[in-house]
């Protein structure tokens, strides 16, 4: 067997996997355009990635209108997506998966047309103003970033009820358990870091203020399905949508400890060189490794994500700085990516084109192993 640390069974909450090649949560872009419900092109996806006993994270799902900032991404707040969601995870679980769903707000990365011109929230009323960032438009167009408004204390609250209302829909969904996105420069990590969150009430200043809300949805989520089934994901030295705390190791030791404490079916890092927006090769080199850095503070299931191949994936859990590895852009190209890495078959390469928006092509139209090989 090739890569065998990958394929040692792992314990994870409940859940028995029979492997640790995960596929990590990637926004796609295919829902239905008017209800954000998943479509039967959505399950077939899925489907084809499921393996006995693997693990899924499908793709961040807003868990309301307000937490929408792309065209065609799935949401987790309507009966129609819930229904949508579930013949994904019935097609997963026919072929013995485990998914779960990652619970998303994106915050100020986001644009009014998709808020009927109200502007989108944030910690505070700070825009992203990174070189070169643009935000995509409700009809897929490019425009510039506005300034946020910031949410008052209150409707903060609100923030919390979404996600809890967000879990209760997984659940209803059939998932497997949630992840919350607390990752790649969205609305909790607007909340978590001093760059985008000069609040001055119980929300922002300190480390503990500004980790308040993280620990509270995840604290929310963790009622609806119990720790065990609630996931948190987070990207130290990320710069992804324009984020990044000036020091990150007092914030992100406080924040791994609180969550440490709570029992989670795993923690989530994507590492900080492949911490990008998604729509660009990001491979930043001479940065820390998230794994290494938080692995001594986590004594639970770590998961970690951000170019790895076979190779690193294997040798990062057999060195025990993680214990399943999260595969992205490999994953959309070798639908049978498991297997491949168990069996050392070849990896087809993936079409960056092809990522966001659009049908089968580039999405559904990946073949597995045998259809390559020869007659």
């Amino acid at each position: 067997m090739k890569f065998e640390a990958l394929f040692k069974p792992l314990q994870v909450g409940p859940y028995k996997l029979a492997h640790r090649v995960a596929l990590a949560p990637l926004t796609r872009m295919r829902a239905e355009r008017e209800s954000f419900a998943p479509r039967p092109l959505n399950a077939e996806y899925y489907s084809q990635r499921a393996t006995q006993g693997g693990l899924l994270i499908a793709e961040a799902s807003p868990v309301l209108s307000q937490g929408r900032g792309n065209p065609a991404t799935p949401g987790i707040y309507s009966e129609a997506q819930i229904a949508g969601w579930r013949k994904v995870t019935d097609a997963v679980h026919a072929k013995g998966g485990i998914i779960f769903l990652q619970l998303w707000h994106v915050g100020r990365v986001s644009h009014s047309s998709f808020h009927g011109g109200q502007l989108p929230v944030s910690a505070s009323a700070i825009a992203i103003k990174a070189e070169g960032m643009k935000a995509m438009t409700a009809d897929g167009k490019i425009s510039d970033y506005e300034t946020p408004r910031a949410l008052e204390t209150e409707e903060v609250k609100g923030i919390v009820e979404a996600f809890r209302q967000g879990a209760k829909n997984a659940l209803a969904a059939g998932f497997d358990g949630v992840e919350i996105h607390g990752a790649n420069g969205y609305l909790l990590e607007q909340f978590l870091q001093s760059r985008s969150n000069q609040r001055t009430d119980q929300y922002g200043g300190s480390i503990e203020n500004r980790a308040r809300l993280l620990l509270e949805v995840t604290q929310a989520a963790i009622d609806v399905w119990g720790a065990n089934r609630v996931a948190v994901r987070l990207s130290p030295y990320g710069i992804a949508n324009d984020s990044g705390e000036p020091d990150p190791m007092p914030l992100y030791t406080h924040v791994v400890k609180a969550l440490d404490k709570l029992g989670l079916a795993y923690l989530h890092f994507i590492e900080p060189r492949s911490s990008g927006s998604g729509r660009a090769e990001v491979n930043w080199q001479n940065v820390p490794s998230a794994m290494v850095l938080f692995r001594p503070l986590y004594g639970g299931v770590l998961m970690t994500a951000g170019g790895f191949t076979g190779e690193t994936a294997n040798a990062a859990i057999a060195d025990g700085h993680a214990d399943i590895i999260a595969f992205g852009r490999i994953f959309i190209s070798n639908p049978d990516l498991p297997r491949r890495l168990q069996h050392d078959y070849p990896i087809t390469p993936y079409n960056r084109a092809t990522f966001y928006g659009g049908e089968e092509k580039g999405y559904t139209d990946y073949p597995v192993y045998d259809e390559l090989a020869p007659a």
